[in-house]
């Protein structure tokens, strides 16, 4: 975050721009503030976002010098949505892509954003860190999600548990989080392969009989796990629960 070493000029302040997404959470133009305020050219509120340069860091040094959230004994979610853009020019921006949207059931034109939500023991739940997905890096959603992970560590975040749906479930990241001895809740995939012992042959998860404590297994490729059964109407969904040693 950027240290002022004298008061600003500027029209456009931090403190405006954070109100204004606070009342306006679907829109977040250079013309949209300055239609709203009358007193701020869009110029301004331009200059503004392309003078900072706010990390998620900066955030979450706000919100724990605050006292709002205890880095300790929470939940990290991870989770990826496609912000859509169906009227945007395709070359407009090397981030712009189609990518597929649960909610239209189809690929859809837009910005993919990986990121990571803390909820903190008292409640209050804020995006910790994050990423635009940008194919010129090569670079999978596990792969942003490792370096999201292995970011919020060093700032002090201690979560109990981390959670993700079957998207986010694969192999590396679980042993990530395993390493980290950080215990996690996340779905599983029902072609997931497990096994009772470590010398039994493996099998789908969907073949396994799992009563409503759970039962211990051997995730192919991360190891001794807790799985549960859950049914959703009529649908079944696998849960599985990291048991550390």
């Amino acid at each position: 975050m950027r240290i002022l070493t004298k008061p600003s000029t500027a029209h456009c302040t931090l403190n405006l721009y954070v109100r204004y997404l606070l009342t306006q959470p679907q829109g977040s133009g250079c013309c949209e503030l300055a239609e709203i305020l009358k007193t701020v050219s869009h110029d301004s509120v331009n200059r503004f976002l392309c003078r900072e340069r706010y990390e998620p860091k900066d955030l979450l040094d706000e919100l724990v010098s605050q006292g709002w959230i205890d880095l300790v004994g929470g939940v990290v979610s991870v989770d990826d949505t496609v912000l859509e853009k169906p009227y945007a020019q395709r070359k407009a921006t090397a981030l712009l892509g189609y990518f597929w949207s649960s909610k239209a059931a189809q690929p859809v034109l837009g910005l993919s954003l990986v990121t990571l939500y803390y909820t903190s023991l008292n409640g209050l739940r804020v995006q910790i860190n994050y990423r635009l997905y940008d194919k010129a890096e090569g670079k999978t959603k596990n792969q942003y999600f490792q370096e999201m992970w292995q970011e919020v560590g060093p700032w002090g975040l201690r979560p109990r548990a981390v959670t993700s749906d079957t998207w986010d479930a694969a192999k590396a990241n679980l042993n990530v989080l395993k390493d980290d001895q950080t215990g996690f809740l996340v779905g599983v995939a029902k072609n997931r392969l497990v096994r009772l012992t470590p010398h039994q042959p493996y099998q789908r998860v969907e073949a396994l009989e799992i009563p409503e404590a759970g039962r211990l297994v051997y995730l192919k490729g991360v190891g001794r796990v807790k799985v549960f059964c859950q049914r959703f109407k009529k649908r079944i969904v696998s849960v599985l629960c990291f048991v550390l040693a």
